[in-house]
């Protein structure tokens, strides 16, 4: 299926050609509900099937962007600290450079960092929480399993190990 917040989960024949999607054709691969109603095909909107242009979209972010004031923080307590914890809690247990990044929200000044970065800001903010707050102060959100269960259940299950809180497309609603 296509990653379009969908609740349709609709299935798609992907057609590549030496690395690059040609086409895609709605898949009619749905059993039937019941011998009195019609088949349920085909699937799919012209949002789904527009999806692979996504890909090679110039726009398409393909690199972690970090608040440039966050990124500034997190390099110099990076250099003070050998624990990527403790680097975290000194940037948020200090007002002065809490406040800075706090007052950077909604103003752009995004920059490029890398995955690696990125991975250790998440892990360290993570057990932090945890180790100040308690495990029910982690919440995520998972897109329903129609959407992707694979993407589904690794947040999920993620989230039901730490002991986190998991919010998914329906609470949305609530």
């Amino acid at each position: 299926t296509h990653g379009v917040n969908c609740t349709g989960g609709c299935s798609w024949n992907i057609y590549v050609k030496q690395g690059i999607v040609t086409w895609e054709m709605q898949a009619l691969d749905y059993p039937l509900l019941e011998d009195g109603l019609p088949p349920y095909e085909p699937r799919g909107c012209q949002r789904g099937i527009s999806y692979s242009w996504y890909l090679y979209s110039p726009i398409r972010v393909k690199y972690p962007y970090i608040r440039g004031a966050l990124l500034d923080l997190w390099r110099k307590a990076k250099e003070a600290y050998d624990d990527p914890v403790e680097a975290w809690e000194s940037i948020v247990e200090n007002d002065e450079s809490r406040g800075r990044y706090q007052r950077a929200r909604g103003k752009g000044g995004f920059r490029r960092g890398n995955w690696e970065e990125l991975q250790e800001i998440i892990a360290a903010s993570v057990i932090s929480t945890i180790k100040k707050h308690g495990s029910d102060r982690i919440v995520g959100f998972s897109p329903i399993p129609a959407m992707s269960f694979l993407s589904y259940a690794a947040g999920a299950r993620f989230l039901q190990l730490l002991g986190g809180v998991n919010l998914s497309f329906y609470d949305w609603y609530g």
